[in-house]
């Protein structure tokens, strides 16, 4: 059935009464476009990806044609006889052919004697036997002298009598003709295309049903050397064991001569490839039969049998409102909707008839209304429960076609197993089994830092490897070290490694090995040159054009389809994890070149709330459940990475909190879509709320490829950004709940500028751009994360943020660790120092003119502090930082309080140490805190100034008696210091 509708469908598309080719003859007649002196470029297709494309023909006439014989007898033996009898199919010219042509002859009238009901001889006696042989061969009987051609007729009528009492039916006769057919013509299931390679030699393609596809370079006339490209058998049972995980893709490129050439060839390779691999996939729109196009669109299977639909139900779990549309197997415009029926303990199954009319229009059987597509009808009733036979049932979820899955309409195919063998290298070794190179830690040069990752520090070094005859080999590579806070994920690293390490494909980063050195768990990875995609596309906004886009996209599709090949899932696709090996090179038109890194920690043994930060790469269906990890996982991955390219290394919900990325999933809504409809089409496809709706990488790369044509040379990058002037259709949408969020991979830390019991303070750069040309600032993170604790770094974080003036230190914002566990508070970094520090070390340079102008800054910052009702409670010049020999700032507001609208001083009720040294008498007897208690802070300040911060001098070199003297004493004068500020 499939193969009658498929072969009409892909071999006259627009013409089902076209003939069918015959070696050195094209078909013209199937072309669904005509063109004069059209030249184009067709690029085949790998052997990954045509390697069923072969099929022992003799067996797929035998067997198929069994199944519908009325098809078969209106359909292919019709069309081969008009072929065969009008000429268009070339017969040898010998006496064996004519002998066979003969009694194809006969076969051929005897059966339309038994389609007309008359006997044979009726027929041989009032019509000419001549108009039963080619055009070719009755102008050769023709020739002959007038004994020969009564010979000829007398052996002929012999025959018919002979014959005339055969009980074979109009369907052996039609089979028997087609196979004395393909005996006298081998070469019939041939496709002959000239084409033109790179160096402008000509050459023929020959596509072969029982050998693939070949080529011929036509270096002279009389060559008949012919070199094999992408050539595997077709039927199954010859698929080669050879091909190994390192096969990669190759391409060829042909010129052919037209347009209608081009979409012929592509044509048959089509055809021949759902026939034996994959029944709904199809190479491109061109020459994708509607039928199959609808069929996709509405998740139709096909008119595949009833024991698979049946089968499928069960293996997808059998539950209630699944159901499969599949096309009925005899009636073209027929289609079944079957679902199962539990009741009582027992299963049974309900089929649902859909009708097209003669109008075009569907309707369900049983029911008035009409629709316009099967789309629409599905969609209409998918929301109304149906009754029949006293059952109630709704259809709420469709099972989809999967990909390459097997079932009657692929033809040549053992259907006895699920899924291919593994091919011999990966049945040696399981790949679910750790296996990686081990790597001594003293063959590596850990050399400097290039960020961090989630749960990893990563530095980029050197790899030292002896050679065979001595030499030293030094190879630049990346160095992963897990996190020791991480170490209980050393499990999930290592698979990662390992899976990375028994793969090989030109667009996955290599994996040299692992090292393994007390409690440091090390991964060595290929060094990739410029960096993280995002990055570099933010870096690189305006010299990266469509095309790079577009090249770079499928580039990574291909290594999403290496993997699913493979059956293996990734977990963590995004444009961080991409990596650029090879810039664009437009001069010698070299393209860029990634390579995807390794997955990291699988996202299954990831707490919840590292989960949701890493919405909207991880699909929904995996934050509701990570064991949901699957390939569905990695397209949806794929999307949220093209949309990333495409908004040119832009971060999609990276203003939203974990509760508004929830409620993103939760509401259904996509990302804001770019203006090329293809291409947000491909983008919304992939990122399916329905797992199983999502395209195969196969049909991503093709539908990427369609993204290649001279229209696309019309579009601006504005096309291809995301429109998100709208949102992303939700009200709360554009809403920054912090607009100043640091990425923990970028902060590159440089040095420990200071540490104390709660806290410690960094130098860092932060380099989003990885070109070390980032900004240095200084990076507070708190020794121990209690919830107190972080609620108390919390609070000062939003005081600093509310500070705006030039003697207060600048806040620039704040990064999470992963799951928001960990918090760091970003400020500007000033390079000099605390200002207690810088009395020491610059005692001699220091006159009271410079002293009073750090006071009086110092006294401006607090009297800004004052109005806006802060307490800083910890006021002294080792809080106070220098930006230059002429400014000082005020930081450090970990104390700092905020005073109650109706009071004038605040009352400290948590305990906690306190600089008492520094504290006025009222903080000390009462804890009460004011503007005064902080003018207390700043007198001591001054003392601190004027004694340049000396040791001996300091507050906390006092005897502790003065404590409990505290009242009516007063720090002595220091010897350079005015009357009127000891005074004060």
């Amino acid at each position: 059935t499939w193969w009658s509708e498929e072969m009409s469908l892909q071999k006259d598309n627009r013409n089902r009464a076209a003939p069918l080719p015959q070696p050195g003859r094209q078909r013209q007649r199937w072309d669904p476009v005509s063109a004069n002196n059209h030249h184009c470029s067709f690029v085949c297709f790998s052997s990954r990806t045509l390697t069923p494309l072969a099929l022992g023909v003799s067996r797929l006439t035998y067997v198929l044609y069994i199944q519908e014989p009325v098809r078969v007898g209106f359909g292919l033996s019709g069309r081969w006889r008009s072929d065969f009898l009008n000429g268009h199919i070339h017969i040898p010219v010998s006496h064996e052919a004519q002998e066979e042509c003969l009694g194809m002859a006969v076969l051929d009238m005897m059966r339309l004697a038994k389609e007309r009901g008359q006997s044979p001889v009726a027929i041989y006696n009032y019509t000419s036997y001549k108009s039963f042989l080619p055009r070719g061969m009755r102008t050769r009987i023709q020739e002959y002298n007038i004994v020969t051609r009564k010979r000829i007729r007398h052996r002929f009528r012999k025959f018919i009598r002979q014959f005339s009492e055969c009980k074979a039916t109009v369907f052996d006769l039609k089979l028997k003709y087609l196979m004395s057919l393909e005996s006298l013509l081998p070469s019939l299931y041939s496709e002959h295309f000239q084409v033109t390679d790179s160096s402008a030699h000509k050459a023929i393609i020959v596509v072969m049903g029982n050998k693939g596809i070949q080529w011929q370079v036509l270096k002279s006339l009389l060559s008949d050397l012919f070199c094999f490209f992408v050539f595997f058998p077709l039927s199954a049972s010859c698929l080669p064991t050879q091909l190994s995980a390192t096969s990669f893709l190759t391409t060829k490129e042909r010129e052919f001569h037209s347009l209608p050439e081009a979409l012929s060839f592509v044509s048959l390779v089509d055809g021949y490839y759902r026939l034996v691999a994959d029944a709904h996939h199809y190479l491109c729109k061109e020459v994708a039969p509607p039928r199959l196009l609808e069929g996709i669109q509405s998740y139709c299977h096909g008119p595949v049998s009833m024991e698979f639909t049946i089968g499928k139900l069960r293996r997808s779990g059998n539950h209630q409102g699944l159901y499969i549309l599949r096309c009925s197997p005899r009636d073209y415009n027929k289609y079944f909707r079957l679902t199962h029926l539990g009741y009582e303990s027992m299963v049974d199954y309900k089929h649902c008839q859909i009708v097209k009319t003669e109008s075009g229009e569907y309707i369900l059987s049983g029911a008035k209304k009409t629709f316009g597509s099967l789309k629409e009808l599905l969609h209409r009733y998918q929301k109304e429960a149906l009754r029949t036979d006293g059952y109630t049932f709704q259809f709420t979820k469709c099972c989809p076609p999967s990909a390459k899955e097997k079932s009657n309409l692929l033809v040549c195919r053992n259907n006895q197993g699920a899924e291919l063998p593994l091919s011999p290298s990966l049945q040696k070794q399981n790949i679910s089994q750790m296996v990686f190179h081990k790597i001594r830690k003293e063959d590596l040069v850990i050399k400097e830092s290039l960020g961090q990752g989630t749960f990893t520090k990563i530095f980029c070094g050197v790899r030292q490897e002896l050679g065979d005859y001595g030499e030293m080999h030094q190879i630049d590579v990346i160095v992963k070290i897990l996190d020791k806070a991480h170490r209980n994920y050393s499990e999930s690293f290592f698979e990662a490694a390992s899976m990375m390490s028994q793969l090989s494909h030109k667009h996955l980063l290599l994996n040299y090995g692992v090292c393994v050195c007390g409690e440091e768990n090390i991964m060595v990875q290929e060094y990739g040159k410029f960096g993280s995609l995002d990055t570099y596309l933010k870096k690189n906004k305006s010299c990266v054009n469509i095309t790079w886009k577009l090249e770079v996209a499928k580039q990574l599709a291909w290594a999403m389809h290496y993997l699913e090949d493979k059956n293996l899932t990734h977990g963590n696709v995004c444009a961080k994890n991409v990596l650029l090996i090879r810039e664009e090179d437009r001069k010698t038109g070299s393209l860029p070149f990634i390579k995807l890194s390794d997955p990291g920690i699988s996202i299954t043994v990831l707490p919840k709330d590292v989960l949701l930060e890493r919405i909207p790469w991880v699909p929904p269906e995996c934050i509701e459940d990570p064991h949901n990890l699957s390939q569905a996982t990695d397209k949806w991955g794929f999307g949220t990475t093209l949309w990333e390219i495409c908004s040119g290394g832009d971060k999609p919900l990276s203003t939203l909190d974990t509760t508004k990325k929830n409620l993103f999933y939760e509401d259904r809504h996509q990302l804001p879509a770019p203006k090329w409809t293809e291409l947000a089409n491909l983008i919304n496809s992939c990122m399916d709320y329905e797992p199983s709706h999502r395209p195969s990488f196969r049909a991503v790369i093709r539908d990427l490829n369609s993204l290649f044509t001279p229209d696309y040379e019309l579009l601006v990058e504005s096309d291809m950004v995301p429109n998100r002037t709208r949102g992303f259709g939700f009200p709360w949408a554009s809403e920054s709940q912090e607009p100043a969020q640091f990425e923990e991979r970028h902060l590159i830390f440089l040095k420990q500028l200071g540490k104390g019991n709660f806290g410690s303070v960094e130098m860092c750069r932060y380099d989003p751009l990885q070109d070390s040309t980032g900004e240095v600032v200084a990076v507070k993170k708190l020794q121990h994360s209690t919830a107190e604790h972080l609620r108390d770094f919390e609070r000062e974080i939003e005081i600093l943020k509310s500070l705006q003036h030039e003697n207060i230190v600048k806040y620039k914002g704040v990064c999470y660790s992963a799951g928001r566990k960990n918090l760091r508070l970003i400020m500007e970094y000033l390079p000099y120092g605390s200002l207690r520090d810088y009395l020491m070390k610059n005692k001699d340079r220091f006159d009271s003119k410079k002293l009073l102008h750090y006071a009086s800054q110092i006294c401006k910052g607090m009297e800004y502090l004052g109005i806006k009702r802060y307490i800083h409670r910890d006021l002294a010049t080792r809080n106070i930082l220098v930006e230059s020999e002429m400014r000082v700032k005020i930081g450090d507001f970990g104390l700092t309080k905020v005073l109650p609208q109706d009071k004038e001083y605040y009352t400290v009720r948590e305990p906690g140490e306190s600089p008492i040294f520094w504290y006025a008498p009222e903080s000390l007897t009462a804890n009460k805190f004011s503007v005064a208690s902080d003018v207390w802070s700043f007198g001591v300040v001054l003392y601190e100034l004027f004694t340049y911060s000396d040791k001996n001098c300091s507050p906390p070199a006092v005897p502790d008696s003065l404590i409990s003297s505290l009242f009516g004493y007063r720090l002595p004068a220091p010897d350079n210091c005015p009357k009127e500020v000891s005074n004060s």
